[in-house]
């Protein structure tokens, strides 16, 4: 952990905004039950809070624990004691599993919530100002603390692999990101070759006998390919980004593809069973594409 003199002074923190948060305890004392319950209104709007607050007895424990924290962010004293706490705190959070995503969206909360008990207290623009400052860099050093032990969790897992392991890991990293770059460039290709697939069915559709009627519906087959191609190179430069595997798009890829060769056969009588087949292949990959989209839902909340 950081020792707290560096801390306090890479946020330039000072001894003067202890006083002035000291001020502030008296105030805080009396609206941290209202924090507390409108903090507890915030986080049940995450959606899986439930997994982490399972009783009426860890809830109560817990409102405690939150309370005294809220109190102390007032105390005026930011010393070792005060930042090992916080550590302790942090280390809870690993240990339960509680992503981080919600350790930074419930100090959202908490930063409105005290800004705008400033600002409803409004005494001179200059005492304003200081508060402000002050309140703000020791939210962020609170921030700081809380999240950094989840840096050292990941680096303790790291650090723990054996140089083989360790070897073995940054290579499979290389090979993923040269297979991404390679997977982008294919996607490009095919794009390409879309193209001219739909440029090809224009070109049937003026300059061969096939029919007003399935020349239309063969070329709004390959337009649909050609913006499924292209749906899939956008993901794909998400997922180059740090976004995660874009299996839905594929999945549209597919569907579209076979939307095509359905718009084609249904003007023939001879292609029941290759329609019937294809519709269930489709039905399937809806299917699938529906549990891939919820799946991502949950990962998001």
């Amino acid at each position: 952990m950081k020792e707290c003199t560096s801390l306090k002074t890479n946020y330039k923190f000072t001894s003067q905004e202890a006083d002035i948060l000291k001020a502030l305890q008296p105030r805080m004392i009396e609206l941290s039950d209202k924090f507390i319950d409108e903090f507890y209104d915030y986080i049940w709007g995450f959606g899986k809070t439930a997994q982490f607050l399972k009783n009426k007895e860890i809830i109560a424990h817990h409102q405690l624990k939150l309370k005294e924290w809220f109190i102390n962010l007032f105390c005026g004293k930011y010393d070792m004691v005060y930042f090992t706490s916080l550590y302790k705190i942090g280390e809870v959070h690993v240990k339960i599993g509680l992503p981080t995503h919600y350790v930074n969206s419930a100090f959202t909360f908490v930063r409105t919530f005290v800004l705008q008990s400033i600002e409803d207290n409004f005494e001179s623009k200059e005492q304003h100002v200081k508060q402000i400052r002050a309140v703000e860099k020791i939210i962020d050093m609170n921030l700081d603390i809380l999240t950094s032990s989840y840096r050292e969790e990941e680096l303790g897992k790291f650090l723990s692999l054996s140089h083989i392991e360790k070897s073995i890991l940054s290579s499979l990293k290389k090979f993923s990101s040269y297979t991404n770059f390679f997977l982008a460039g294919a996607l490009a290709l095919v794009a390409f070759f879309a193209i001219g697939l739909f440029v090809y069915d224009i070109y049937l559709l003026f300059f061969s006998d096939i029919g007003i009627e399935k020349g239309i519906l063969t070329v709004l087959g390959s337009l649909l390919v050609l913006w499924a191609a292209i749906e899939l190179i956008n993901e794909e430069i998400e997922h180059l980004k740090g976004k995660g595997f874009a299996i839905k798009a594929f999945l549209t890829l597919a569907m579209a593809a076979l939307i095509r060769k359905i718009l084609i056969y249904s003007l023939s009588s001879e292609k029941a069973d290759d329609l019937l087949i294809i519709g269930i292949v489709i039905v399937a990959l809806a299917i699938a594409y529906k549990l891939v989209s919820e799946k991502t839902k949950e990962r998001i909340i």
